[in-house]
């Protein structure tokens, strides 16, 4: 059975898309409504933009789900999700590709997410940092007792978490996780913290768009970050889309869910391969790959 899977930011480049965009023509009316939708021109960006505009993530969340967008109309008729999923921001375009939200309002929801989280970094003081090689219990306990804010983030494959949190506490908790046998404990160069309380302000903005939006009965099931667990509901989908931005996404969870539910083979559909090698160290006997465009 195939699962589809979206990426979320991390995935973007100088040159996104642009080789599909001048291949199909097909694509042309959805860059003239998503910059009717944005107001700016982002297809300029994704093909032209520097790493630093590209890295903004009012640009880079719609310039991911875009990309994910054209894939999927090049695929046509041929795209048949039986589950789907996608890490973080990748929720949405998962949405879209279940049925769940037609892409204006999936673009629009992605653009006044974008825009809450940029308020609420600028706001707060956040960062996160990728911990490799120990258990999530470890993390997870280490987070606990560090003063401040700091949590787990993002369970992107076993021995690869991410927290996130206040720029000291999480700083303190990579020293504790070092100590503790961390391979690595790297902050990393994001805008804030991202999938943890300083996220508030933003979940309540986005909350309130949610619930002013139509969505429509999915047409697969779609596994969700903040249980990992399949879900048909809309008004559940909605709820958990909500939680997402203050809790952990839970991928690995999602991944091993998919695959008990009989997936074997993990297409990617976005920008890079993120996501393949996730897949690849959650369990080495699934099929990853992109559409062949």
């Amino acid at each position: 059975m195939k699962g589809y899977i979206f990426p979320g930011q991390g995935s973007q480049f100088t040159g996104m898309c642009q080789d599909l965009y001048l291949k199909y023509d097909e694509l042309k009316p959805i860059f003239k409504t998503s910059e009717k939708i944005l107001g700016f021109d982002i297809s300029k960006i994704m093909f032209e933009g520097s790493k630093e505009e590209l890295t903004q993530t009012k640009v880079t969340q719609p310039a991911i789900f875009i990309h994910s967008m054209a894939i999927i109309k090049i695929l046509g008729e041929s795209f048949k999700p039986n589950l789907v999923a996608g890490h973080s921001l990748g929720e949405f375009s998962a949405l879209v590709a279940s049925g769940a939200l037609n892409f204006e309002d999936g673009l629009k929801l992605v653009s006044i997410r974008a825009k809450a989280m940029q308020k609420s970094c600028e706001k707060t003081n956040g960062t996160m940092a990728a911990i490799l090689g120990l258990e999530n219990k470890i993390i997870e306990d280490i987070c606990q007792e560090t003063n401040g804010i700091v949590v787990a983030a993002n369970y992107n494959c076993p021995g690869q978490v991410v927290i996130s949190g206040e720029v000291d506490a999480v700083k303190n908790a990579c020293e504790k996780l070092s100590s503790a046998g961390a391979r690595r404990a790297l902050v990393l160069t994001v805008g804030g913290a991202f999938h943890s309380e300083l996220m508030t302000d933003a979940k309540k903005e986005l909350s309130s768009a949610i619930n002013q939006t139509v969505f429509n009965q999915p047409s697969c099931p779609i596994y969700q970050n903040v249980n990992g667990r399949p879900e048909l509901s809309v008004e559940k989908i909605k709820e958990n889309l909500i939680a997402q931005l203050t809790s952990p996404v839970k991928w690995t969870q999602s991944v091993n869910k998919m695959i008990q539910d009989g997936c074997n083979n993990f297409i990617e559909i976005g920008p890079g391969k993120v996501l393949q090698g996730l897949v690849r160290k959650i369990n080495r006997e699934s099929e990853v790959s992109s559409p062949n465009l």
